[in-house]
């Protein structure tokens, strides 16, 4: 019944859900003439009986990608088969190669589905933190394919809302065989809801097992010296609308005391670099885009509109500000500038990141700020203060460190469904 009635809500939404999913915005990157794929309408797989792993869009895909060289690294001869839902995790994900086969996930239609899997025949699926459809999950039970949930994560938020809606956890929940946790509360809260304990496992996060090679900190050292060794450098990684905003009056409030410092501005979503370079423009800072073929040096902002190219932005700053954070968002992945053993600031909204981030400031390795104002200040404070600014970067790099080990554990559990 439950499950019946979910389906007839679906279709009856289903206007506008596609009118979301498709409806054309400026900059936004269309589907092309693969919107198809979300019907199920794909291709039939050019490998056999690929193992599916779904990750949903840019951010999942990061996360996901050192999964995927470490199973290949371990499985040469595993077919992966590689879903997004977005088109800029399409785009993400294809850089892979020959590692993947990408196509785009089938929208949650018991037919769609069901196309899907017939013409892409996956031995089992694999899925990025949480994201449960019924109607995939009781596709793969009535085929008996093994479905994995990886780096899992439900807060005591999410949890609370599935224990009121307890009959469609247990729709989502039944044709699961197994939930890689991220820490020992996402399992006990697993467990709460009904989960059978030998259904579950801590692994640790996935995220903490970024590593960047040699290639990013070159491209990051070579696009620093076309910026400007000797100038202070920042850069403001993965903003929203009504963010960017206060990252320029932090900016042209350091502009005030350091004149010849550099913002490195990076929109998170590409439909947005045009409107960005406008507003640049309209607060009178002069601007180079990332495209632009002509680098001018004294630029007080270089806007970062290219996608997969955030790392080599990332090496070439002194500072970072993680987005999503001076808005009610939730923040973004502190991880990655951690990783380079960059200083880290963030705003006060981090709530999708709350365990990576208590981790980081445990350690010193990360710094609150809650306006343009506090984000100018520490601005000022860390480019006069440069041991400050390496210790903070160490510190961040040496807790990435010390909890990496999560694909490890992540592989082990994964032995008995490839």
């Amino acid at each position: 019944m439950t499950s019946l009635l979910y389906n007839i809500l679906t279709h009856l939404f289903s206007p506008i859900l596609l009118a979301i999913l498709y409806w054309p915005k400026k900059g936004k990157p269309g589907f092309g003439k693969r919107w198809s794929e979300h019907l199920g309408l794909v291709p039939t797989s050019r490998q056999q009986n690929p193992i599916w792993l779904h990750a949903v869009s840019v951010g999942e895909i990061i996360a996901a990608t050192p999964l995927i060289k470490a199973l290949k690294a371990e499985y040469p001869e595993l077919p992966i088969l590689v879903t997004t839902t977005t088109r800029t995790g399409a785009d993400l994900a294809e850089k892979l190669g020959d590692l993947i086969e990408h196509r785009y996930a089938p929208l949650d239609f018991p037919w769609a589905v069901a196309l899907f899997l017939r013409r892409m025949q996956p031995r089992a699926l694999l899925i990025m933190e949480t994201e449960l459809w019924p109607n995939w999950l009781q596709a793969c039970g009535k085929r008996q394919l093994p479905v994995m949930v990886l780096n899992a994560r439900l807060s005591a938020r999410s949890a609370t809302r599935y224990q009121r809606f307890h009959a469609v956890f247990r729709l989502l929940s039944k044709n699961i065989s197994h939930i890689a946790c991220q820490y020992p509360a996402d399992a006990q809260r697993f467990s709460d809801l009904g989960v059978a304990n030998d259904k579950l496992s801590v692994t640790g996060s996935i995220k903490f097992d970024i590593d960047y090679g040699a290639e990013v900190h070159q491209q990051g050292q070579q696009l620093r010296i076309q910026l400007g060794i000797e100038r202070p450098v920042w850069i403001a990684a993965s903003t929203h609308e009504g963010e960017d905003e206060q990252i320029l009056a932090a900016h042209k409030q350091l502009l005030t005391i350091l004149p010849d410092a550099l913002l490195i501005l990076v929109p998170r979503h590409p439909q947005r670099f045009a409107q960005v370079a406008e507003l640049v423009k309209q607060q009178s800072l002069t601007l180079v885009r990332r495209t632009q073929t002509t680098l001018v040096i004294d630029s007080q902002v270089y806007l970062g509109d290219t996608m997969g190219e955030l790392p080599i932005m990332l090496a070439a700053a002194d500072i970072t500000f993680v987005g999503g954070s001076l808005i009610v968002r939730g923040g973004h992945n502190l991880l990655e500038p951690a990783a380079l053993a960059k200083p880290v600031l963030t705003g006060p909204s981090i709530f999708n990141f709350t365990d990576i981030y208590q981790r980081l400031l445990e350690q010193d390795a990360l710094i609150t700020v809650s306006d343009a104002i506090t984000l100018s200040d520490t601005l000022i404070i860390l480019f006069r203060d440069k041991p400050r600014r390496l210790q903070l970067g160490n510190n961040a790099l040496d807790v990435v460190n010390e909890n990496k080990g999560a694909i490890n554990k992540t592989l082990q559990c994964m032995q008995n469904f490839i």
